[in-house]
């Protein structure tokens, strides 16, 4: 096994050791059932054929077993949890349906004031129904021999309830939800899906978070850009969430650049679900796709399309879309020479817009995977909006893995990225630091 190959494994294995769940087979399913790569999506997760007029309105809720709980005096260790499906609206103005989940914290806030929200926007889960974080807190690491799901969000939840906030997961259009594809890195659905699950937070029975709780996003990778993206779209899409600050870590916010650098390395197959997001967005571009798509191209997408991280590490990692196209130019390549595609990815940038409220922005100096460039970048056009932008460039050793380099600032950066964003939620003034952003790495 080639080394990179091997240390991918040892990844996940390691991974495995945080507490595994070998998933069910697909035998004796009912006629509503979903399965997935050999996994049987609850029914839970199929959304009803009409949903209701307002966009965060709960359409379904059930009890939701957090699998690092703990019985406690009290109730259970970190919280109460609840499993989601909320009304929202996508970037092509239909209605969606939405799952998630929600964590009554069992710890109190100790901050003035009532207790505060947090919506956790996940990073990369993958795009099959099975890879949804809200399944990844019941079961944190899933496999059955066909797919891989790592429930590394986790991590963060528990972390904030550890601070007395509730949080609210979201799985994002598309991931969890059986009736269509998750459109990844689609800047609209997600801050949608994000802003929506703050509302729909507040109609859960027993939630103690209220419409006048303070909110605030937390998110890194795609989560990162579904949060920078919920706090340019609040003002006008969710005034009625009281944006207490937001913090987005290593966001994709320029799409051709991360395109470009995510080709060939091991996250490939997240190339494959861009195309995917986008075809599902903008069927328009499905003839583009059709003449420049080669069939191994063509299978890679359909293939892609079910699979979480952990198998697209595995079956599609340092592949190269070169192998994918019809005449052996790269995706990026083809982006570049057609003007509609071009056009598709501008309508993704984030950076146009101001963000309502201050923004933790963090991103590390040698990544390479999300290219600390471009994430930079976007601190300085907020800056040049007027925003309020604390920004930290993390000068973390460059590790050889351009994946390694991606996420090891996750981790080095999340528990002051937790209490930056505590401190807004419990009423601390931030101090922005754009003058500053032009000498930094």
């Amino acid at each position: 096994m080639p080394a990179r190959r091997r240390l991918l494994a040892a990844a996940v294995a390691t991974a495995a050791c945080l507490g595994a769940q070998a998933l069910p087979a697909a035998a004796a399913t009912g006629p509503d059932q979903v399965v997935s790569r050999g996994v049987r999506i609850p029914v839970f997760y199929n959304p009803p054929a009409d949903l209701p007029a307002a966009d965060g309105a709960l359409i379904r809720s059930e009890p939701l077993r957090l699998a690092l709980g703990l019985p406690g005096p009290y109730g259970p260790l970190p919280g109460r949890a609840t499993r989601l499906m909320y009304k929202s609206t996508d970037s092509t103005g239909r209605p969606v349906a939405v799952t998630g989940a929600y964590i009554e914290p069992a710890a109190r806030w100790k901050g003035t004031g009532p207790r505060p929200l947090v919506v956790v926007a996940p990073g990369t889960m993958g795009q099959g129904d099975q890879c949804a974080a809200s399944m990844g807190l019941e079961h944190p690491v899933s496999f059955n021999g066909r797919t891989v799901s790592v429930g590394y969000e986790d991590l963060s939840v528990h972390r904030l309830l550890a601070r007395g906030t509730a949080v609210v997961v979201t799985d994002y259009a598309g991931l969890g939800a059986t009736d269509r594809l998750h459109t990844y890195v689609n800047r609209v659905d997600e801050a949608h899906a994000v802003l929506d699950g703050a509302r729909a937070a507040r109609l859960v029975d027993g939630a103690s978070v209220t419409p006048a709780s303070p909110v605030g996003l937390f998110g890194y990778s795609q989560g990162g850009g579904a949060a920078a993206a919920a706090a340019e779209l609040q003002p006008d899409y969710a005034p009625d969430v009281p944006l207490a600050g937001t913090y987005a870590g290593a966001p994709p916010a320029d799409l051709t650049e991360v395109t470009r650098a995510i080709d060939g390395s091991g996250l490939t197959g997240a190339l494959g679900w861009s195309l995917n997001g986008f075809l599902q967005s903008a069927p328009e571009l499905g003839p583009i796709a059709d003449a420049h798509l080669n069939a191994a191209g063509k299978a890679a997408l359909a293939d892609l399309s079910t699979m979480c991280v952990g198998d697209a590490l595995f079956s599609y990692g340092f592949a190269r879309s070169t192998k994918w196209t019809t005449d052996g130019r790269s995706i990026s390549d083809i982006i570049r020479a057609t003007p509609a595609l071009q056009a598709f990815l501008d309508s993704q940038r984030i950076g146009r817009l101001k963000p309502s409220g201050p923004v933790r922005l963090a991103t590390g100096v040698n990544d390479n995977l999300v290219p600390h460039a471009q994430a930079r970048q976007l601190a300085a056009d907020w800056c040049a909006k007027g925003a309020d932008v604390t920004y930290k460039g993390l000068a973390l050793p460059n590790l050889g893995s351009a994946l390694i380099n991606h996420f090891a600032p996750l981790l080095a950066d999340q528990g002051t990225a937790v209490s930056w964003l505590i401190d807004r939620l419990a009423g601390k003034p931030a101090v922005s630091d754009c003058a500053a952003v032009p000498s930094r790495p």
